[in-house]
């Protein structure tokens, strides 16, 4: 049955080689709406005049590199997804793709099977993000109190659960629905795919770290989720996520140093281990005492906080966000080591330094490939 062109999702080919546009042209236009470009300027045009679903992006273009007009495509259009089709291809520049928020990478010559089904899953998953970044937008009851909290992550869970094939089978050995782990993935991607990104590096560094520690498997799995969702309050920092008194009473730093507590307080409803809570409130408290929101020392912080500590901290100094400029490995590493006993744990800072050094050439690419929250199986 053929689907009428209205229903139809737009696809932009930005690619400067008339023969593979072409070819582009010829196997998508059955299946999508049709856009075109040949440079950067031109593409940046379409997407200001026409809704568009996804970019196939050609790596190299006349006017700019492909990368920079994948990271001004996010700034602009962030719903917009890409999917980058390249014959200069190589490991470094696929994770610099992926992470500045391209959706998928493809070498030239591509195989059309392989193409059509990214595309088709990369849609799909744009409608679970559309849901979320609607639902976001509209309401601020994931931050509210318990029992509008509840309510709300239940709204939010049937209207993923519409858009997914996952079934809603509870897990014993997790004490939530592995449903849920999904749909806070796609929360945390749907606010911010710098934040999304962060998350699971984040989550992969602390279970490097855990990996040398005699943690029981619990504790690991805790680790593992509570790493990726250590920063979940940031998505309630707008004002219209805050009641009256926290609006007026927060401003600026102040108000982003409440993401710990509103963090820990929206995933209540959602029945995770306590440990997870725990990560969430407690990853910016520091080991001599100074650090917030509650001023928690030394061993008075619980393992798996002292761990994400660390772990969150690297990533901010090996990355460019928020730091202008980001440190190489062992600078990281050192920066950490001076804090020891001051800001971080000093035993757990000289296990994290040893396992870095030992795993640094292979690092950039294993955490870029990390999946957000492995869970160990039993």
């Amino acid at each position: 049955m053929m689907i009428p062109d209205s229903l139809k999702p737009t696809i932009l080919v930005v690619e400067d080689e008339a023969g593979p546009r072409d070819a582009l042209k010829v196997i998508l236009r059955p299946f999508f709406n049709i856009q075109v470009a040949e440079n950067g300027q031109v593409a940046m045009r379409v997407l200001k005049e026409h809704p568009v679903d996804l970019v196939t992006l050609d790596q190299k273009l006349p006017d700019r590199q492909g990368l920079d007009l994948l990271q001004d495509i996010k700034i602009e259009h962030g719903d917009v997804e890409v999917i980058i089709i390249t014959g200069y291809g190589s490991l470094k520049s696929a994770m610099e793709g992926i992470r500045h928020g391209a959706a998928g990478y493809l070498l030239k010559p591509f195989n059309v099977t392989e193409l059509i089904t990214l595309i088709n899953q990369t849609l799909e998953k744009k409608k679970r993000l559309d849901c979320l970044r609607s639902f976001l937008k509209h309401s601020g009851e994931l931050a509210a109190a318990e029992r509008e909290s509840e309510q709300a992550w239940k709204r939010l869970s049937e209207q993923y659960s519409s858009l997914t094939k996952a079934k809603q089978e509870s897990d014993p050995r997790f004490g939530a629905s592995t449903s849920l782990i999904p749909l806070l993935s796609d929360l945390l991607e749907a606010k911010d795919r710098q934040l999304f990104n962060h998350s699971s590096r984040v989550s992969f560094y602390s279970t490097l770290l855990a990996n040398r520690l005699n943690l029981s498997l619990s504790e690991q799995k805790s680790l593992a989720l509570g790493a990726f969702l250590h920063d979940i309050g940031n998505i309630a920092m707008e004002d219209h996520f805050l009641s009256k008194t926290e609006r007026h009473e927060t401003t600026g730093q102040d108000r982003l140093k409440r993401h710990p507590e509103i963090g820990a307080r929206m995933i209540l409803p959602l029945g995770l281990p306590a440990e997870v809570g725990q990560i969430i409130s407690y990853h910016h408290e520091r080991y001599d005492g100074s650090g917030y929101p509650y001023g928690l020392q030394g061993e008075g912080i619980p393992l798996l906080a002292r761990i994400v500590s660390i772990a969150q901290t690297f990533d901010h100094l090996i990355t460019d966000h928020p730091t202008p400029q980001a440190l190489p490995i062992e600078a990281a590493v050192q920066q950490i080591t001076l804090q020891a006993d001051t800001r971080f744990d000093p035993m757990l800072t000289d296990v994290f330094a040893r396992v870095i050094n030992e795993c640094k050439a292979s690092l950039p690419a294993l955490a870029m490939s990390a999946r957000p929250m492995p869970i160990p199986e039993l």
